[in-house]
């Protein structure tokens, strides 16, 4: 499966107030998901000592196929494709890398 198939597949399940004009409920959607996450690997440090098991990795798994719905679905409400978004990011690195600028903060390095 490619990125777009995924956003195409991912889009026909969207059931949320005006979609196709709603960029602020996905955005509220990637946050929350991305917090589960952090928060399996939390509990993973602090109860399995740091130690992934399959168990463990499946229900990160499981999270990141959230984060990844509510990317797309962002990305859909912007009018970007998520190859498009995969690209521009690899550019965007590819750049920094060359400037040697890959670590580091800020947006505009």
């Amino acid at each position: 499966m490619n990125l777009n198939e995924y956003q195409k597949g991912a889009r026909a399940t969207a059931r949320y107030p005006n979609v196709g004009n709603n960029p602020i409920y996905p955005t509220l959607g990637l946050s929350g998901e991305s917090g589960e996450v952090a928060d399996k690997v939390k509990k993973i440090l602090r109860d399995r000592q740091g130690i992934f098991d399959d168990e463990s990795r499946n229900a990160i798994k499981m999270e990141l196929g959230d984060v990844l719905w509510y990317v797309a679905q962002l990305s859909s409400e912007l009018g970007f494709s998520l190859d498009e978004v995969a690209d521009a990011n690899l550019k965007k690195l590819a750049s920094r890398s060359a400037r040697g600028q890959i670590s580091g903060s800020g947006d505009n390095r």
